[in-house]
C-alpha cells in the first residue's frame, strides 16, 4: 500500500467520524428545539394563572386597605370620644370617687369609734373650761 491510499483511508475515516458527530448534533439541537417549544407551550397556562392569582391577591389588598382605613377611622373617633369624656366627666367623675371614698372612710372611722367607747376618754379640757 502506498501513503497516498493510507492518506485517502485515513481521510474518508475522518469524514465518517466527523459525519456521524455532526449528526448526533443534529439530532441533539431537534431535541432541545422540541423541548424549548413544549417548555414555551406550557409557560403561557402558567403566566396566564399566575396573573389572574395576582389580580385576585391585589384585589383582596385593596378590601385589606379599605378595612384598615375603616378601622383607623374608628380608632380615631374612639379616642376623640375618650378625650371627650374624660375632658367633660372625668374630672368631676374623680371629685366625686374621692368625696365617696372619703365619706366611706370617714363613716367606717365613726363606726369603729361608736364600738369602742372608752377609747378615748382621757381627753384635754378645753382652753377657757374649768
Amino acid at each position: 500500500m502506498s501513503p497516498g491510499w493510507l492518506a485517502a483511508g485515513a481521510f474518508v475515516l475522518l469524514v465518517l467520524i466527523v459525519g456521524i458527530v455532526a449528526i448526533k448534533a443534529a439530532r441533539f439541537f431537534d431535541e432541545a428545539t422540541i423541548a424549548m417549544r413544549k417548555a414555551h407551550e406550557n409557560t403561557d397556562p402558567l403566566f396566564v394563572e399566575a396573573n389572574t392569582t395576582l389580580t385576585h391577591v391585589n384585589t383582596q389588598l385593596e378590601r385589606v386597605d379599605g378595612i384598615t382605613a375603616n378601622a383607623r377611622a374608628v380608632t380615631g373617633n374612639v379616642s376623640a370620644l375618650t378625650s371627650l369624656f374624660t375632658a367633660t366627666l372625668g374630672g368631676p367623675l374623680v371629685k366625686a370617687a374621692a368625696l365617696s371614698y372619703g365619706v366611706s372612710k370617714a363613716v367606717k372611722a365613726r363606726r369603729k369609734a361608736a364600738e369602742q367607747p372608752n377609747k378615748h376618754t382621757k381627753r384635754r379640757p378645753r382652753r377657757g373650761a374649768k
